[in-house]
């Protein structure tokens, strides 16, 4: 049982419990050790039960009674068919409580176990430890800042916390298309002068918020082009390289084309035809006579602007003496009224605007209307001019009449024969052209078919490949892990001894099953050689019996010894029954000196100890709540 309670201690361990590194039994297991482990697989288990369950006993003992008949009846419903209760946790019996942990430990999740026992790689170690880390901080209550201890400082602060700022960063790459001097440059950058990932931030605290972002931009950045190569650059039939410059070309066309829709003025693409500067500057002249020449508006050059700047400030002063005597109510009244008027003025300005807006809308819509009707008159006009040129010949040969009609005759019947030649030449060349439409035709179906065939195999193959390479980082994070783990194992403890060790129990069963297999076949042996002796025995009383009693009718002494006959016949058969009552009873004696044995190991007396204690427990806890009630 040594190498059962190992393992079942090594699971509840992986399940959360706290088993101590002295405990190596199941024996020594104590009721509250019990109850945890059980209600920690039981969460594992069945979330929804387990919830409910506390993790430990609490100090009352109808509390605890409570407890072990919740926790019994959570392991039936989970499905334990065995005999359990209250008594099973409280007071514990060695066989009964490993039975019940061997069925919660085959009950646990497989994907839990999968979990525990086959860790896959370094990186998921490191997330262990993250997640241990931020559940030991979970756990940890909070307090007042002061209520604080110096040991809460780390987890408890403000200071500790950062803002996840991303600031963009430049890492070594590998540009192809460059020549032998151009990469010594670069290497010689990226080496000497490019700064490490640590020092491009600003701040220290934007390093990890920064190489997260980073590598998850380059990550979704390969998957976007995975997906995008397994719908569309298959189909194409061009190497990756030619896929991307295609699509980089494409590109480039779309946004020359989007911005020569944008430079080209609204007119020209309105009016369909080229609108010069000198129609956009006569527009922009009569805008600007609608308004008052001081309030035209000009962009002007830094010469102007300084002159004018410089006029204004003279003025400025000069008329800066008879307004001292101004009062400042005057001023603000004047500046209010000036703003008014500015303000009214461009209001005047948005309201022509939108008006020239609309009217230029409408004319656009109107000159479309008017090309529209100028191109199906010209259509009409053209098919007119064709009917008249028609009739007017048909009017020149009205005076020569008959011979023209002779004329037309003779030419529609050499026409006819023309057609009538050409078709039999067609048809000489037609009947081969076909032929070799046709062999082209199914060539073509051919290849289709062989492409698209092929094209089905490279993606399955990149499927396959795929997959192999998920595979290959799979082992190869498991084999990692187990080199981690072998370093990590205690170097006294070598892989041939646990080898050695696991022979030897190999052996041992294999021996104890042939002593078994021959025990078996030497009972088997011997309660053939009795049955045959019994019935060889059986036969020869019968004879024996026949033949004496046949005698013992004519002779005295015959007949005594047919007396004497049947009476050894039946104490034999007595001896007989003895030995079996006694071989019986044997066993019997053997089987109680083995529950002596198991009662004597189930700590019985102390067992019956502790009842006694919780019945005077509860008898204390009764006569207080009965004095409460008196009270009351």
């Amino acid at each position: 049982m040594e190498e059962v309670d190992n393992i079942l201690i090594h699971a509840l361990r992986q399940v959360g419990t706290e088993v101590g590194e002295e405990i190596d039994s199941v024996k020594q297991f104590s009721s509250e050790l019990i109850v945890e482990a059980v209600v920690r697989c039981v969460r594992v288990i069945e979330p929804s039960l387990g919830s409910v369950l506390p993790t430990s006993l609490p100090p009352g003992m109808s509390a605890r009674f409570r407890v072990g008949m919740s926790l019994a009846q959570a392991c039936q419903d989970i499905g334990y068919k065995g005999e359990i209760g209250y008594q099973t946790f409280l007071y514990s019996h060695e066989p009964e409580i490993r039975s019940l942990l061997m069925f919660l430990v085959e009950k646990l999740p497989r994907e839990h176990a999968e979990a525990s026992d086959q860790p896959t790689g370094k990186s998921v170690v490191l997330q262990r430890a993250i997640a241990a880390a931020i559940k030991a901080q979970l756990a940890v209550t909070w307090l007042p800042s002061n209520c604080r201890l110096p040991l809460h400082g780390e987890t408890q602060s403000p200071t500790s916390l950062q803002c996840f700022h991303v600031q963009p960063l430049s890492l070594p790459q590998y540009i192809q298309g460059l020549g032998k001097k151009q990469l010594k440059d670069v290497k010689d950058y990226q080496r000497d002068i490019l700064p490490p990932v640590t020092a491009q931030p600003s701040h220290h605290a934007s390093v990890v918020a920064s190489i997260l972002e980073q590598h998850t931009a380059e990550l979704s950045a390969a998957q976007e082009w995975d997906n995008e190569w397994n719908s569309q650059g298959l189909l194409s039939r061009l190497t990756p390289q030619e896929y991307r410059c295609r699509k980089q070309t494409r590109l480039h066309k779309r946004i020359v084309e989007q911005l020569r829709s944008a430079v080209q003025p609204s007119a020209e693409s309105a009016f369909g035809g080229p609108s010069s500067t000198s129609d956009l500057s006569e527009l922009l002249q009569a805008f600007r006579c609608t308004a008052p020449s001081d309030h035209i508006l000009t962009k002007g050059t830094h010469f102007t602007h300084t002159q004018k700047f410089t006029f204004t400030q003279a003025a400025a002063v000069t008329s800066s003496t008879p307004s001292v005597h101004q009062s400042e109510s005057d001023i603000q009244l004047r500046q209010q009224e000036e703003l008014t008027s500015v303000q009214q003025q461009f209001q005047q300005l948005c309201s022509d605007v939108d008006q020239l807006a609309a009217d230029m809308k409408h004319m656009c819509v109107t000159h479309t209307q008017v090309l529209d009707e100028l191109k199906q008159r010209e259509l009409g006009n053209s098919e007119k001019e064709e009917r008249m040129q028609v009739k007017k010949k048909t009017i020149n040969l009205l005076p020569d009449a008959d011979n023209n009609l002779l004329k037309l005759q003779a030419l529609v019947e050499s026409s006819a024969k023309r057609v009538v030649n050409l078709a039999s030449q067609w048809e000489k060349h037609r009947a081969p052209l076909i032929d070799e439409h046709r062999r082209l035709k199914e060539i073509c179906s051919n290849q289709e078919l062989e492409s698209s065939r092929k094209l089905s195999e490279i993606k399955s193959l990149h499927d396959k490949i795929r997959v192999s390479t998920e595979e290959a980082k799979k082992k190869e994070d498991v084999y990692k892990q187990l080199v981690t783990e072998l370093e990590n194992l205690p170097q006294d403890a070598s892989r041939s001894a646990y080898t050695q060790r696991i022979l030897e129990i190999v052996s041992n069963i294999k021996k104890q099953k042939e002593e078994i297999t021959k025990i078996l076949s030497d009972t088997k042996e011997l309660q053939k050689e009795i049955n045959s002796l019994t019935g060889k025995l059986d036969r020869t009383f019968a004879v024996t019996d026949e033949l004496v009693f046949k005698d013992a009718k004519k002779d005295e002494s015959v007949r005594k010894s047919y007396k004497y006959l049947a009476a050894l016949h039946e104490n034999c058969n007595q001896l007989i029954q003895t030995i079996e009552d006694t071989g019986t009873i044997l066993r019997e004696i053997r089987d109680l000196e083995e529950q002596i044995e198991t009662e004597n190991g189930n700590k019985t007396v102390a067992n019956l100890e502790r009842i006694l204690d919780d019945y005077r427990a509860i008898r204390q806890e009764n006569s207080a709540l009965a004095a409460k009630v008196r009270e009351g």
